[in-house]
């Protein structure tokens, strides 16, 4: 088993030498489509399935559900902020210890899919409507020690959906749930 593959299904994240409009809302509407997407592929699973890790000592496809919502909040909150103050400092989170969560580990898929939803419809409006000015706004991410700009950031998420929609399906080809 190629680890780096079942940890990077699709890859990591390659930054395209220019962000063009049409990439642009190639991205959004990767993100604006994820929800569906994602509830496609696991509101059928058993527990038993959705507790399945997606790689040796990686999370389960539960975790995987969960760690959206949470990084998902975190992302519209750091797209807004860099909307509204002047190159702000993001706040970090331990991605990994919010994993390890009762809530991440035990709770219904339900609530995440369901605030994926409605989240990722306003951040939807959000991208949609964003000036050539706020495209290329920047805020500090002091856990990488980087400057990212807006448009950038909408590109990482879009992979960010993606990555993890891949880490579902994959699991699931491999065991053959299909």
């Amino acid at each position: 088993m190629d680890i780096e593959k079942l940890k990077f299904p699709i890859g990591r994240f390659e930054e395209p030498k220019t962000i063009s409009k049409d990439i642009l809302q190639k991205w959004i509407s990767e993100i604006s489509t994820f929800p569906k997407r994602l509830s496609i592929e696991v509101l059928n699973l058993s527990d038993n399935q959705l507790d399945t890790q997606y790689r040796p000592n990686g999370w389960t496809i539960r975790q995987v559900v969960h760690h959206c919502a949470d990084s998902h909040m975190n992302s519209l909150t750091r797209f807004k902020l860099t909307l509204t103050e002047d190159k702000p400092t993001i706040k970090p989170y331990f991605e990994e210890r919010w994993a390890e969560l009762l809530d991440t580990r035990n709770m219904s898929i339900e609530p995440s899919l369901k605030m994926l939803e409605g989240l990722h419809e306003r951040w939807t409006v959000l991208l949609n409507n964003l000036t050539e000015e706020q495209y290329s706004r920047v805020f500090v991410h002091p856990e990488h020690g980087k400057i990212f700009r807006v448009d950038e950031n909408i590109g990482i998420y879009a992979w960010h959906c993606n990555h993890h929609l891949a880490h579902i399906t994959e699991t699931k080809k491999r065991y053959n749930w299909e």
